[in-house]
């Protein structure tokens, strides 16, 4: 089996949060491994009736979003022991970004939930799924259930 030296934790803060981020840290003491923790925050744009992107969130909003995205992580972060250099917090594309990062971070293994969709909810694709099929590194999509 490999041995992963690098293991990003990619939280969404859920009501599942805790499964995910307890598996990736059992996983980071068993292997002694670092552990990065990231929340991408999704920029989502504001269309016109053509449906073309005019601007993103209203920047009250992006601050809000933000002000709260930085208290749970630090939270969390803080439980895990995870350094503020190993924490990422964005506005992006979910899984544009948690690849990225991986990659710049030279990470082993990716760890992040999953809630197993079916049907057409699963034709339209789903954070995890995105990162399973674009990461470098493995991926552990851990199963939520509702």
């Amino acid at each position: 089996m490999k041995s992963y030296q690098h293991i990003l934790l990619a939280i969404d803060f859920s009501t599942h949060s805790t499964d995910v981020s307890s598996q990736a840290s059992d996983i980071a003491r068993r292997y002694q491994a670092k552990l990065s923790v990231c929340h991408i925050i999704e920029d989502i744009a504001i269309t016109d009736l053509a449906y073309e992107p005019m601007i993103s969130f209203d920047m009250e909003i992006k601050q809000a979003m933000m002000e709260a995205g930085k208290r749970q992580l630090s939270e969390l972060s803080g439980k895990l022991e995870v350094p503020a250099d190993n924490q990422w917090l964005e506005f992006g594309n979910p899984v544009h970004d948690i690849v990225r990062i991986a990659d710049e971070q030279r990470i082993d293994l990716i760890v992040i939930g999953s809630h197993g969709r079916h049907g057409i909810r699963r034709l339209l694709g789903s954070t995890a799924n995105g990162v399973l099929h674009h990461a470098t590194c493995d991926v552990l999509a851990v199963r939520l259930t509702e």
